[in-house]
């Protein structure tokens, strides 16, 4: 939609901009491939159902966060505690992980992590205070940081080059459909057969899908580019300003994001007075427009990184004051939710493609320090989320988050944004 004279110009660089970008994905142990067969393309919609499960196995206590904290016998602070647990581990695990697995085929690696995952909601569902369920979540995050830290970066070498934003869109998705069926799905099945009957249910499909991720995807060794320079001078290559300012907008905007999420049950049953079921059936409103704001974000931000995570900071900031200001009315409370959805639904692949858009010769690296950071500040938001709870109330917590998501938009429009969108 551009106007400009300058059109044709501005739309030669762009378009060498992403072949650019499009190569630095690509192993080159082989020839770009011009096409992508079907197997590839099921071998990424593995690698969805792998984000969807480690997302799903974090963000379950916030479907069922009343229930589960009654069976513990702890605090809905302390039960929402656990998503930062969680949080930190995987803020550890996700950007170390990379530069730890030398040659080791990526397949293998992410298979281990899946069953890792089992491990963490078995013993989550086994849990029987407070204790237990924080060795369960930190296990639980060493799989979901290794998973999730790798999956964009893996998605880029199962396809061919103008296929890469769309292979990113779909693992990154896996991100959303978990608000979409994960935590709804599971916030029924805690409804209807208890919340531990939920954790053994991800348990065992997270081990359906370690077997499906060693059946599907190739070997695949460390990328050929990643022997071409020392670590010290890939750790320098990262330092760059627009990654600087994408991550801050992430740690402001995440962190705002889960301080208000985390506690969206208990927001919801004393605002509008919902019962369980409406709480359930508005999340999976939530998760439905995520999903859209998902493939919508994908497609913009493989143009306009920049101006597509601002957009989607302004909506959150905008559902954050409405509920605050109207959260008592059903109405309000339902369309506040939808756009939060829709907006949230879009950040992690918009700020993906921002990141490697601003470093698309680290692919592999960037990933995992930008999914570190991310669930880094998970963490922080579970955890800054807890305090205000407890402190203050329900309330006070929309306003102050709602400011945090402005600061992180103001930060964006003041920052240095990757080279795509400089060039439109």
């Amino acid at each position: 939609m551009r106007t400009s004279p300058l059109f044709a110009t501005a739309s030669h660089v762009e378009l060498v901009g992403m072949r650019t970008t499009d190569s630095a994905f690509q192993s080159s142990s082989a020839p770009p491939q011009k096409t992508t067969n079907p197997s590839q393309w099921v071998a990424v919609g593995v690698l969805t159902v792998a984000t969807f499960l480690v997302v799903t196995s974090e963000m379950l206590p916030v479907g069922v966060l009343t229930p589960m904290a009654e069976g513990l016998g702890i605090s809905s602070g302390a039960t929402g505690a656990s998503l930062t647990i969680t949080g930190l581990v995987s803020a550890v695990t996700a950007p170390v992980v990379p530069r730890l697995l030398g040659n080791l085929d990526r397949k293998k690696v992410l298979a281990s992590a899946m069953a890792v995952l089992a491990v963490g909601d078995l013993l989550t569902m086994v849990a029987s205070g407070f204790a237990l369920l924080v060795v369960s979540r930190v296990i639980l995050g060493v799989g979901m940081g290794t998973v999730w830290g790798m999956a964009s970066a893996v998605a880029t070498r199962l396809v061919a080059p103008q296929n890469i934003a769309l292979a990113v869109s779909f693992a990154v998705s896996g991100v959303a459909s978990a608000s979409v069926l994960g935590v709804p799905l599971g916030t029924f099945v805690g409804n209807a057969f208890g919340w531990r009957a939920a954790f053994g249910a991800l348990a065992a499909l997270a081990l359906a899908v370690g077997a499906a991720l060693l059946w599907c995807l190739p070997v695949l060794r460390r990328p050929a580019a990643a022997d071409s320079e020392s670590e010290a001078e890939q750790r320098r290559s990262l330092l760059r300003p627009a990654v600087l300012t994408g991550l801050m907008v992430v740690v402001l905007l995440v962190t705002a994001h889960f301080a208000a999420y985390t506690y969206v049950r208990p927001a919801l049953e004393e605002l509008p007075e919902m019962s369980a079921n409406s709480i359930a059936l508005l999340l999976l409103l939530y998760g439905v427009f995520g999903l859209i704001g998902n493939f919508v974000a994908g497609a913009a931000a493989g143009h306009r990184p920049r101006l597509t995570v601002l957009l989607l900071a302004a909506g959150i900031t905008v559902s954050l004051l409405v509920l605050a200001l109207f959260g008592t009315a059903a109405m309000a409370a339902g369309a506040a939710i939808a756009v939060w959805g829709l907006a949230y639904g879009g950040l992690s692949v918009g700020a993906q493609l921002w990141m490697t858009t601003a470093a698309p010769d680290r692919v592999e690296h960037i990933t995992g320090l930008y999914v570190g950071v991310f669930t880094g500040a998970i963490a922080l938001g579970a955890f800054v989320g807890g305090l205000i709870v407890e402190g203050a109330g329900i309330v006070p917590l929309l306003w102050n988050t709602a400011a945090l998501a402005l600061a992180s938009l103001m930060v964006g429009l003041i920052g240095t944004g990757p080279q795509r969108d400089r060039s439109d």
